[in-house]
């Protein structure tokens, strides 16, 4: 399989790429739905978040209450510290389950990771950024994703800079415009991804992130 790391940071429009990349023929790992899915009622991940912070964490139907949630953890480092002790493990964990069902395949494989620069995962056949304006995304943010301007911009400023993303990305897709060209810059990456050399299908699957 060929394995391509796709990060950016909130309102970038990353999911957006993931979908198209899809529509012409990757399969996906997206983190951020390995995540809801280990915070479903009854999953480990679940039960230790309400250990943490109890009932107020909940919704009147007993599910977990993301922007409570939020409310908690952007607004104060420690609190985002002790989240991401109990997710990151089991994201990692569910994400190499994942991986090894495409390991004797052609496949390639797009790996959707939000916090794939603070995650220290680097071990991909390519890094691919969608870069955005931290204006323009609080902006969007706000407009289609019903955010205030003091959640949008705490929200980005937890999230690693904006340089340390490109930094070691192999592509960058920028999204400053509009979604057609958005669109065109994210076939113009697929048709990247396409040329690029394919591993040996027997290779082992190698860990995301690099030994020291």
């Amino acid at each position: 399989m060929l394995e391509i790391g796709l990060t950016g940071g909130i309102g970038s429009g990353k999911s957006t790429a993931a979908s198209i990349f899809v529509k012409n023929g990757a399969s996906l790992i997206d983190a951020d739905q390995i995540v809801r899915d280990l915070q479903q009622p009854g999953e480990k991940v679940f039960e230790e978040m309400l250990a943490k912070w109890g009932s107020k964490i909940l919704s009147e139907d007993g599910e977990l209450d993301r922007q409570s949630v939020a409310n908690i953890v952007f607004s104060d480092p420690e609190e985002l510290k002790s989240l991401n002790q109990i997710v990151h493990p089991a994201v990692r964990d569910e994400m190499t389950r994942r991986r090894e069902t495409h390991v004797a395949t052609d496949n390639t494989v797009i790996l959707e990771i939000p916090l794939l620069v603070e995650s220290g995962y680097r071990n991909f056949d390519a890094i691919v950024v969608v870069d955005v304006d931290t204006e323009i995304a609080v902006q969007r943010l706000i407009e289609f994703r019903s955010f205030d301007e003091k959640d949008a911009r705490l929200r980005i400023e937890r999230q690693a800079p904006r340089d340390s993303r490109t930094e070691i990305a192999d592509y960058v897709i920028t999204n400053n415009s509009s979604l057609s060209d958005f669109e065109k810059e994210i076939n113009r990456c697929w048709e990247w991804i396409s040329s690029k050399e394919r591993p040996e299908i027997s290779r082992p699957l190698p860990s995301l992130i690099p030994e020291q």
